[in-house]
């Protein structure tokens, strides 16, 4: 479903510091869906191009590349790195494009940062979709072990090896790194030219600040991040979608469900990741109803 197209408008924004960042908007519906992308460090392109089909359904698109990626300007203080300086950096786009009330779609690390910014900015939400993220990041990690452990005990003390002497490039530790990418990030033996495009263009200097050299092993400053005791002060209606295959297991999607107020959860079959390419059939139709009823819309 998803598909490439030149955006209706092109926008450089400034923000702190004087730094360029560059947001594409898709369609001229009255309802916006603002894209948070997961990362960091990453362009926005797979989420946006996976996106881009709900114009057809009256809604506006908006996705943006955030500072350090993409077309958005690249700078390497490691200081700029942190949570709350995204949670602004969102709020300066959402206000130059004079966007108004939106739908936050936050997918992974977009997660992380949407569930910050609902706190943050409540008065700016409509709705609040959280795709294949969580809200605990301790909880998280247990589960990143236990999905690494399937890959056999001889194979964890080999990569366990790795990251105490940090030779994370080392070909049997990005083996391992590699099937567990095909078997919890994205199953499909080909992967779509967008998630391409995004993967290739990393800028791994957020990434490792923040995250750390993988997505199965966490040491940057995200590792203790939890908002799970602020999930009851949400008081927008939520979709929380995840694969059923996905490295933020639905284990750690329940745990936002009963924490949160008003949210539904759809466990995504065939998928793990990035259900929106794996299992098109499969998602498209649980975000599409979850808008329309948010909305009013009739389905199109």
């Amino acid at each position: 479903m998803w598909r490439e197209a030149e955006p209706d408008q092109r926008v450089e924004i400034t923000i702190d510091g004087g730094f360029k960042v560059v947001a594409y908007s898709y369609g001229s519906g009255d309802e916006t869906l603002l894209l948070l992308n997961g990362g960091p460090g990453l362009p926005c392109d797979y989420l946006r191009e996976a996106h881009i089909p709900m114009v057809d359904h009256g809604y506006r698109v908006v996705a943006f590349d955030q500072l350090g990626c993409g077309a958005s300007d690249r700078p390497t203080d490691p200081a700029l790195w942190e949570i709350g300086r995204y949670v602004a950096e969102v709020e300066t786009v959402r206000q130059a494009l004079d966007l108004g009330k939106v739908h936050l779609l936050g997918h992974s690390w977009g997660g992380w940062l949407g569930l910050d910014y609902a706190v943050t900015h409540p008065d700016a939400l409509k709705s609040l979709i959280l795709e294949d993220t969580v809200a605990d990041m301790p909880a998280s990690i247990a589960e990143l072990e236990r999905l690494r452990s399937a890959l056999g005990p001889e194979t964890v003390a080999m990569m366990q090896r790795h990251e105490a002497e940090g030779s994370y490039d080392h070909p049997e530790y990005q083996a391992a790194i590699t099937l567990l990418n095909y078997r919890h990030v994205c199953r499909l033996k080909e992967w779509p030219a967008p998630v391409l495009r995004s993967v290739n263009d990393w800028n791994m200097g957020p990434y490792g600040v923040m995250q750390g050299p993988n997505e199965f092993h966490y040491t940057g400053n995200l590792k203790d991040w939890s908002r799970l005791v602020d999930l009851a002060d949400i008081d927008v209606p939520c979709l929380i979608t995840c694969g059923a295959h996905d490295e933020f297991t639905p284990a750690g999607a329940l745990k936002m469900k009963l924490a949160l107020k008003n949210a539904e959860l759809h466990v995504i079959p065939n998928a793990s990741h990035m259900p929106f390419y794996e299992n098109p059939d499969g998602y498209y139709p649980k975000l599409l109803g979850f808008l329309h009823r948010v909305t009013g819309k009739l389905p199109s």
